[in-house]
């Protein structure tokens, strides 16, 4: 395979990468995807190295696809208790001076963005990966990124759609997406909006004709869109607020209805789990259009190219 772009040894956020750098990973799970459906091995750059999963947040996609990706680069997974790692048995800081003398890599899903820059900084050896915290999902957006790639060959003068709530994957998605060009909408109740620093943060890297609009109303927010994404409407931590979050959220499900107001053949996206009858029915799910196991999948993928770029970095 090609020699594999170096990159800084941390990828908190997407705004980690500049645009060449996206562009080169995309590139590079492409690579992966495509050797190991032909059963081709690739090489090898986690040989002989340890990298630690760090799981604050339940997961089946992340923490399998990591495990696997590390497996098929060559390296061995450790996964510390929840309890012990990141359970407030000691520091943060004191956790991540540890595993850096044993460990080449820590994935790390945790709470506020705060906690995994604290833990990154502690270690300046260790290549830390953010695999979700409640501000930024950027292994998922790599994911979306590469799905939309292999659908329409580029997202530039593409339409990208997110329907409902503000959070962690919207931010991440908008970001890589305006950075490949694309016009991101994202359609949000009032209060619960894409949060203005994430705006202004965009509006910094947008490439290629890429941008970024807020609407309130989901049917605007659909309209002509080229893929339409949703996500559920509680996230982990937040269950105290379901109820409440149903009333609010309910005029945003993804339904038949609203998909007609995209284009013909838009795509369906959502990063799963998902709760159907609630943020999307079960006909928009299953449907031709959507591409949400393409996404599951892709996982695996640019988390490999990841890891082998940090290798190098």
């Amino acid at each position: 395979m090609q020699s594999v772009t170096a990159i800084p040894p941390r990828f908190l956020s997407i705004l980690d990468f500049d645009h060449e750098t996206l562009n080169a990973c995309l590139d590079r799970a492409s690579q992966y995807k495509a050797a190991r459906a032909t059963g081709v091995r690739h090489d090898r750059p986690l040989d002989g190295r340890h990298v630690a999963l760090l799981f604050e947040k339940p997961s089946l996609r992340t923490r399998s696809t990591f495990e696997i990706a590390v497996h098929e680069l060559g390296g061995h997974v450790i996964e510390p208790p929840t309890d012990v790692a990141l359970g407030g048995r000691e520091s943060i800081a004191d956790v991540a001076r540890n595993l850096e003398r044993w460990v080449y890599a820590a994935v790390v899903r945790t709470y506020a963005q705060d906690r995994l820059a604290e833990f990154a900084a502690a270690a300046p050896r260790l290549r830390v990966l953010n695999a979700l915290t409640n501000e930024e999902h950027p292994c998922q957006a790599l994911a979306d990124c590469l799905t939309l790639v292999e659908a329409w060959g580029s997202l530039r003068g593409r339409t990208v759609a997110f329907i409902g709530d503000g959070n962690n994957v919207a931010t991440s998605l908008a970001q890589a997406a305006v950075m490949l060009g694309a016009h991101v909408r994202v359609a949000s109740p009032e209060g619960f909006e894409l949060q203005d620093s994430v705006v202004e943060g965009i509006a910094h890297i947008a490439a290629a004709g890429g941008s970024l609009e807020r609407v309130t109303d989901p049917v605007a927010g659909v309209r002509n869109a080229d893929a339409v994404y949703t996500d559920v409407w509680t996230s982990m931590g937040q269950e105290h607020e379901a109820a409440a979050r149903v009333d609010v959220f309910s005029p945003y499900q993804v339904n038949a209805a609203l998909m007609a107001h995209a284009r013909p053949d838009a795509l369906f996206m959502h990063c799963l789990p998902a709760h159907r009858g609630q943020e999307v029915t079960s006909d928009v799910i299953d449907s031709p259009a959507s591409v949400v196991f393409d996404q599951a999948e892709n996982r695996l993928h640019v988390q490999k190219a990841l890891l082998a770029m940090l290798a190098r970095g």
